[in-house]
């Protein structure tokens, strides 16, 4: 009897370690399946169709209340009205974005002749850690200087600091555009490159890198640097998408 009862107990024990090995090993299977699926929804979400505003928040300026963006047919509508200092912009919600690719399809309409209106595509840690691209009609001494036609606009491809850096090309309006900005790791800090419709038109070195982290803001902004007078009418930007590539 003896005997038989220690059977007894070294079978239950056995029993016991193989419902527990097989409990740990289901636990680690569900882990590892958590974090496959994690990373999958992560790399998704990181490509917003603005079919709605979720991922972002509102990053507005001098707007007193009204909100001067909207979502229409899949496409995020942002704009600003005449005789007025409208800044209305959104950003995503987290400020976890290092190296890797940036881009935005942008869609650039007529904009009032001499508005001060801008555009905006744009990486923003803090003033002075900000990448942009910036497009309005701009003002008529640069126009001059780059001998722009009646149908171009001009696009700013800037560092606000560290180091401060503003290049100003033509672009035409009424189309859409994929503007991108690539963040590489040079020596340690961020090498950044402008792109328009994969055409490399800047390449800058900055200085600094990775302990610097940023938020993406799409915006339309009435700024006095991209024209002559305060804007004469509304105007507007479509996005497509944004996207983040690591």
């Amino acid at each position: 009897m003896k005997n038989i009862i220690m059977y007894n107990k070294r079978k239950k024990t056995s029993s016991l370690k193989n419902l527990t090995r097989f409990f740990g090993l289901a636990i680690f299977a569900l882990t590892i399946f958590g974090c496959s699926s994690t990373r999958l929804v992560k790399s998704i979400d990181t490509r917003w169709n603005f079919d709605t505003l979720k991922g972002w928040v509102d990053g507005s300026q001098n707007m007193k209340k009204a909100t001067n963006y909207k979502i229409n047919n899949g496409n995020l509508n942002i704009f600003t009205r005449a005789n007025t200092w409208d800044r209305p912009k959104v950003r995503t919600k987290d400020k976890v974005y290092k190296s890797g690719k940036y881009a935005w399809r942008v869609f650039v309409p007529t904009m009032g002749v001499g508005d001060m209106a801008s555009i905006g595509a744009f990486l923003y840690y803090n003033d002075t850690h900000e990448l942009d691209f910036e497009i309005g009609y701009g003002t008529a001494v640069v126009r001059k200087n780059l001998d722009a036609a009646d149908d171009d606009l001009i696009v700013y491809m800037t560092s606000q600091s560290n180091p401060f850096k503003s290049i100003p090309l033509k672009i035409k309006r009424n189309q859409w555009y994929t503007l991108e900005i690539k963040l590489l790791i040079v020596n340690g800090s961020y090498q950044a490159v402008w792109y328009i419709n994969n055409a490399e038109v800047v390449r800058l070195n900055l200085e600094y890198g990775e302990s610097i982290p940023f938020y993406i803001y799409c915006s339309v902004e009435n700024l006095t640097f991209l024209g002559d007078h305060i804007p004469k009418q509304d105007n507007y930007a479509l996005f497509d998408y944004v996207e983040f590539t690591k």
